[in-house]
């Protein structure tokens, strides 16, 4: 038997995701009669169909949904490997793949990623920013060697990603310079209903963290009148400093605004009687890897620099979910 070869793997990968040999092709840039020719070979030398032939179109078969799953991980290991192999050049060459939620990316991991390519210039950094569920899943797939999230991890995944505290930040209910509340500058929780509000999507570490913050003043979301929905906190701030209602967000995204006046951070206490304690939301940020799939070195070395550059607030691992009370 000669046996199945990796090129027949890829190709076969690619007619399984287009199911179409022609754009199989032009994806992989050969011809249409070696795609063919790829597919004929496998199903000959192991006596199955691996696509059925329905007119002009095909469909996937049994044998076919099979070698799918088992191709995918086998080049995904190749990967890995080759990327093993180049690190052990002392860390001079490679690629480094990070998955981020979307705060962290823009506002928190510039300055770690800069650290770590002035220690590793040769060293390619690939970061892909989506909202955390994405992340968290991209995560548990191997797309990325780390992903960075703000937000919780789905019960599905936990068993599968080992998540530790690399930093921290602050939410920070603000409104625009038109909103009544700037110039009063505090507020109790019994007025957050009494607002027009923007937030973000579900699937946002920020969303997820207002919302366990609500619920713990005794706030459900559904009591909040919510006029707009974003999937970018650069749309939501930016449509509270136009004048519209107000918003849960990053202090590291408003922090200019704030400076500049163009927006305000409002105070949440518990009685308008008594506001030398106010409420304060604090996240943090987690690291998050696969617990079983092979780390690269790179990977590790990074790790390492975000583990000490952590000089913020230790979360109690009991204390996670739940809003801290400022003195």
């Amino acid at each position: 038997m000669a046996g199945m070869t990796l090129e027949q793997l890829r190709i076969f990968l690619a007619v399984a995701e287009h199911l179409h040999f022609t754009r199989a092709a032009e994806e992989l840039y050969i011809t249409q009669p070696a795609v063919s020719a790829a597919i004929h070979n496998l199903e000959q030398e192991y006596g199955v169909k691996l696509f059925h032939r329905i007119g002009r179109h095909i469909e996937i078969a049994e044998a076919g949904k099979l070698l799918q799953v088992e191709a995918q991980k086998i080049l995904d290991q190749v990967t890995l490997t080759e990327r093993g192999l180049r690190e052990l050049n002392n860390l001079q060459r490679g690629e480094l793949k990070l998955g981020s939620s979307l705060t962290i990316g823009n506002y928190w991991l510039p300055s770690k990623i800069s650290e770590f390519k002035s220690k590793y210039p040769q060293i390619s950094v690939d970061c892909c920013l989506a909202n955390a569920e994405t992340i968290c899943e991209g995560t548990a797939m191997g797309q990325f060697d780390l992903g960075l999230v703000e937000g919780d991890v789905k019960p599905a995944l936990q068993n599968t990603l080992e998540r530790e505290i690399i930093g921290s930040d602050r939410l920070q209910i603000v409104v625009g310079q038109t909103h009544p509340w700037f110039e009063l500058g505090e507020i109790t929780v019994a007025e957050l209903t009494q607002t027009s509000w923007v937030m973000r999507e579900p699937g946002s570490g920020t969303q997820q963290r207002f919302e366990e913050a609500l619920k713990n003043w005794g706030i459900n979301i559904s009591e909040l009148n919510i006029i707009l929905v974003f999937n970018s906190g650069e749309m939501a701030k930016a449509a509270v400093e136009s004048g519209v209602g107000a918003t849960g967000i990053s202090e590291l995204m408003v922090k200019k605004e704030v400076q500049l006046g163009t927006l305000r951070a409002i105070r949440v206490c518990t009685h308008q009687a008594d506001c030398t304690k106010d409420l304060e939301i604090v996240r943090p940020f987690f690291k998050l890897k696969h617990r079983q799939r092979f780390q690269t070195a790179l990977a590790k070395v990074f790790e390492q620099t975000l583990i000490a550059s952590y000089t913020t607030i230790n979360f109690p691992e009991q204390s996670l979910n739940k809003t801290k009370i400022k003195s």
